[in-house]
């Protein structure tokens, strides 16, 4: 495989199906209350973060309603003994497939143990998160998601709601940048090892895709909304779709195989070894255990991330990369794009997933310094 190619999706080729979701039928959906998404959740009491739990820090779990009625949940981070004064805070979710259990709740602790109170959100459809449809992801919706932590965090009466910042990661980190230029309440916004999904699931792995293989993709997505209408149930599918060496779409069912193969490309063989090992697995993550919906990349072919990024400034934005990370691209041409100030922090010697946890890597005292100064 060339590098061209790589993606978290191009050699995934393991078989295995998991049961659909299933959709409501014409009656049952007429039925149906019209708060279905803003019914009571079922969260979990134990820790079962992939970290382990901070003794300087308050954790409790809330939920708080979008604006489609969906039902957010998230951990809310507070550090024990804080000043009297009102307190920053940071809200935060990603990667894409993630959950807040695994690297925006690491974040989101560290940052609370250095002054802040933080908010990690599991995006609608996914984790505990409410949503009838389940692995479904909207670029409007995970963006409308941090606007709704805003709204969460802001009526918090210890938070100063002049001083909201937000951190998007991986595959959040479009939806993060789209947030703030659109939500002036947010005041500062940073982005760890940052992937445009739209970019991405519309033209692939550095823009690789020709203009007939978005076709092919369009095509596919088009013709397996009939195959799910006429089955009465989504089916899993690729969220980045490859295609195979005789330009053939690949159809598959799960974002990382069971096994990692003996040949495996590094950059599968980095999610693989943070998603699929007690690294960082989770039960609820999809990426750890699942797929998304197979129509999903429809929302990101039709609603381009970040287009209005100028709107942002003067607020500013940081942006953070490994020196070796293969997705490093997106973050330098987000600075480039940016209006207003902004900062691009390459971390030596670090890879895309060693910014999801590697404490030695991640660069926590930027991202300290960036939100002290940039929401004083």
């Amino acid at each position: 495989m060339t590098l061209a190619t790589v993606s978290r999706r191009t050699t995934l080729q393991a078989g295995l199906t998991l049961a659909s979701v299933p959709l409501l039928t014409t009656a049952a959906a007429a039925a149906a209350p019209t708060n279905r998404g803003n019914a009571n959740l079922a969260l979990t009491t134990r820790w079962d973060k992939t970290f382990p739990q901070s003794s300087r820090v308050a954790h409790r779990k809330v939920t708080f309603g979008n604006r489609f009625g969906i039902t957010i949940a998230a951990d809310l981070y507070q550090p024990k003994n804080g000043p009297a004064s009102k307190l920053p805070a940071l809200v935060l979710s990603g990667p894409f497939g993630a959950v807040k259990e695994q690297v925006a709740g690491l974040y989101a602790q560290t940052l609370a143990e250095r002054g802040f109170v933080t908010l990690a959100f599991d995006p609608s459809f996914t984790g505990e998160s409410g949503g009838a449809v389940r692995n479904v992801a909207s670029a409007e919706f995970f963006t409308e998601d941090f606007s709704a932590a805003v709204d969460c965090v802001g009526l918090l009466p210890n938070v100063d709601r002049e001083r909201i910042g937000a951190i998007g990661i991986c595959g959040l980190s479009g939806m993060a940048l789209t947030a703030a230029s659109g939500d002036s309440r947010i005041k500062a916004v940073a982005t760890a090892s940052m992937y445009d999904m739209s970019r991405s699931m519309s033209r692939s792995y550095k823009d690789s895709y020709t203009r007939e293989q978005r076709h092919q993709v369009v095509d596919y997505l088009s013709q397996q909304r009939w195959a799910d209408a006429e089955k009465g149930s989504y089916a899993l599918g690729y969220h980045e779709v490859p295609f195979d060496a005789n330009g053939r779409i690949v159809r598959g069912t799960r974002v990382l195989p069971e096994r990692l193969p003996a040949d495996a490309d590094p950059v599968l063989a980095g999610f693989f070894n943070y998603y699929r090992t007690p690294r960082g697995y989770h039960a609820r993550s999809i990426n750890s255990a699942s797929a998304w919906t197979a129509t999903t990349p429809m929302s990101f072919f039709q609603f381009p991330l970040a287009v209005n990024i100028d709107m942002i400034a003067p607020r500013p934005i940081m942006l953070v990369h490994g020196a070796n990370a293969h997705s490093r691209y997106y973050s330098e041409d987000v600075h480039k794009a940016a209006s207003g100030p902004k900062e691009l922090v390459i971390v030596p010697d670090a890879d895309h997933v060693d910014l999801y946890d590697n404490l030695k890597k991640i660069p926590f005292d930027r991202f300290e310094a960036f939100f002290k100064q940039r929401l004083a």
